[in-house]
């Protein structure tokens, strides 16, 4: 379990990125934080494995207090998966994956071979291993990001906007991947994006900022749907200009859903 209590963070040039949350996520789930440029996602992220320090207030894990754990020790404990995959280029796959069991101590063959067989768990062929990061696909270095985050088998595994920089079918299978994922390893996980229908599709729980890193409203993505808790959510979501409310219309004998402009959003099956 990951706690967030009284937290606060102001940078040295009186930025205030974030301002005193309370939040406690859930084990074993997946817990999306979402909000435009500058609302303190990514910072609240980065707290859980002290890449940023509170100001004030505490961040606790099966409540023990992360700023009396060694912060090299911490982060190599969690997985981290960051926008573009943050890979090291001169590094082969299979390198990059092992990565962190070697900084831990486990011996190269073995790191190694542990690498290989989550390859095969987040859908790459094994055919990659030793291929550089450039020789890959925008979706097959998200995927080795992946991997890696997942190489020492964390509880905690932190995603920054992971799928943010590759096309919109990429993004639907990686997100498929992620949801296949969970449903087997059931990690807890935190993911950042600033786009509100892939929280609503990956969050088993949704928390929503605002500039300044204030929470505006947290909830499953149906609660937050039925009932947006001021404007600035229902405009986020984009309930208030009928993004959300969906009709029947019947095209060429079949139904689809279209929405408030008449807008398909999907199909009805019988």
């Amino acid at each position: 379990m990951i706690e967030f209590r009284g937290v606060r963070k102001q940078f040295p040039d009186g930025t205030v990125a974030v301002e005193r949350v309370d939040l406690t996520l859930a084990p074993r789930s997946i817990t999306v934080l979402v909000g435009s440029s500058g609302s303190g996602k990514t910072t609240l992220l980065r707290m859980v494995n002290r890449m940023v320090d509170p100001s004030e207030g505490q961040v606790r894990i099966d409540d023990v207090d992360v700023a009396s754990v060694d912060p090299v020790k911490l982060r190599r404990s969690i997985g981290y998966v960051m926008q573009n995959g943050g890979l090291l280029p001169h590094r082969r796959v299979v390198d990059n994956i092992a990565t962190v069991p070697v900084l831990r101590g486990e011996p190269k063959r073995a790191a190694r071979a542990r690498a290989l067989e989550l390859m095969d768990t987040v859908g790459l062929d094994r055919s990659l291993a030793d291929k550089y990061p450039s020789q890959l696909s925008g979706g097959q270095q998200q995927r080795v990001g992946v991997a890696r985050g997942l190489a020492v088998d964390p509880n905690i595994l932190l995603m920054d906007e992971p799928f943010g920089a590759v096309d919109p079918i990429v993004r639907t299978e990686l997100q498929d991947e992620l949801l296949r994922l969970q449903r087997d390893l059931a990690k807890t996980v935190v993911f950042v994006t600033h786009d509100v229908d892939e929280a609503f599709r990956l969050g088993d729980r949704v928390v929503i900022l605002r500039a300044g890193g204030v929470v505006v409203q947290d909830g499953t993505p149906a609660e937050i749907l039925a009932a947006p808790a001021d404007e600035f959510v229902g405009d986020f979501i984009g309930a208030d200009r009928g993004r959300r409310v969906l009709r029947r219309a019947n095209v060429g004998g079949r139904e689809i859903v279209v929405d408030a402009d008449g807008r398909p959003a999907g199909v009805l099956e019988s």
